[in-house]
């Protein structure tokens, strides 16, 4: 721990007798740590060696002047910038204030006072030792609450995660359809240019796409076959359970995947539900979560089918290119065609029987 005794204080001054003056008196009152240059060319490289609490810096010198130095100084943006006390024998109102506005924080006239000296040495000391205890104690802080809050995302994210397989278990689904869905998803956020915040948010958003199943009754949500209309308009209806389970938290993650768990059924054309939004009315992420979703709900079995070929798959995207799906969203797709079939087979399903469930989302 730093003590006043210990704090390194750097003495500038090009005349020698004053340095050696400086340093008797400050020795004598039991500062030990004293660095005195007589060159102010070497002030920034002594400074970039050791964090220093305070400079005595003499104004008139050759090579560089104390205004030049202290620019040099502050331009390191140090946040822990000692304060500078002025040698001076100048004490006009000018020349003073141009110190203060250069940064300086007080004055010691020159010829030198031993009482003035050493109060003066010791108040700043005494703020600077202050302001480093608490800085550090702001870090220590800085570090716990970031901590806490990594702690918590990973938390939350294990929640969605587990959201989305629990709406995968009700649709009698292994979970490697979320896994490769979500990944597809974050594939084409990212080849559209959206940031690689955006593309993870997209990536563990998307998992809770058909959360709102876990309100539709299992004769409907496992009927083999077609549903009747009106079972098909009650099945409609998990996009706003979805969006109804996911309500009220502000969190950026959580009011992602409400916005695609709301519109992933919208269609480009209008046709889709539960609001028929068109074009460009329907969130990005929606659009984007919609293509994901249905080229790789078509390439998999489910209860009421079987599963679709990969050149029918992206024949039936094709075909619907404008109408159900955004057509600049299809030609990215089309384009990443190669790396989506990494991501399905990377997530296939397991012909042991067991799934990828404990597999976690990552990029």
């Amino acid at each position: 721990m730093i003590t006043m005794e210990s704090a390194r204080i750097l003495i500038v001054d090009d005349e020698p007798v004053n340095l050696k003056l400086l340093d008797k008196m400050l020795s004598a009152q039991g500062y030990s740590n004293l660095v005195l240059i007589q060159d102010s060319r070497q002030v920034l490289e002594s400074y970039r060696q050791e964090r220093t609490d305070l400079i005595l810096l003499d104004i008139n010198m050759p090579h560089i002047d104390g205004f030049g130095v202290m620019e040099q100084l502050k331009a390191l943006q140090d946040p822990l910038f000692p304060p500078v006390v002025v040698l001076t024998a100048q004490h006009s109102q000018d020349f003073l204030l141009r110190a203060l506005n250069a940064g300086a924080r007080d004055f010691l006239s020159k010829p030198f006072d031993r009482n003035e000296l050493l109060a003066r040495v010791r108040n700043m000391l005494d703020a600077q030792l202050a302001y480093r205890l608490l800085h550090g104690q702001k870090a220590v802080l800085d570090e716990m609450v970031q901590a806490r809050t990594d702690e918590l995302r990973r938390t939350q994210l294990q929640v969605v995660q587990r959201l989305g397989r629990a709406a995968e278990y009700r649709d009698n689904e292994t979970g490697n359809h979320i896994l490769r869905m979500s990944h597809i998803a974050a594939l084409l956020a990212k080849s559209i240019g959206l940031s690689e915040a955006e593309c993870e948010l997209m990536l563990h958003a998307s998992a809770m796409h058909d959360i709102g199943k876990i309100g539709i009754s299992d004769h409907i949500l496992l009927k083999p076959g077609r549903l009747e209309s009106e079972e098909w308009a009650i099945m409609q209806t998990h996009a706003t359970i979805g969006a109804h389970i996911l309500e009220g938290d502000d969190s950026d993650l959580i009011r992602c995947a409400r916005e695609i768990a709301l519109t992933h059924h919208e269609k480009w054309d209008g046709s889709g539900y539960p609001y028929g939004l068109a074009g460009d009315m329907i969130p990005l992420m929606g659009r984007i979560a919609a293509l994901a979703d249905v080229f790789d709900a078509l390439a998999s079995e489910r209860p009421y089918k079987k599963a679709w070929t990969i050149e029918a798959s992206v024949n039936l995207i094709k075909e619907n290119r404008g109408t159900h799906f955004d057509p600049d969203l299809v030609d990215v797709f089309l384009m990443q065609l190669s790396e989506i079939l990494k991501i399905r087979e990377q997530f296939s399903e397991p012909e042991s029987g067991c799934d990828l469930l404990g597999q976690s989302l990552q990029t």
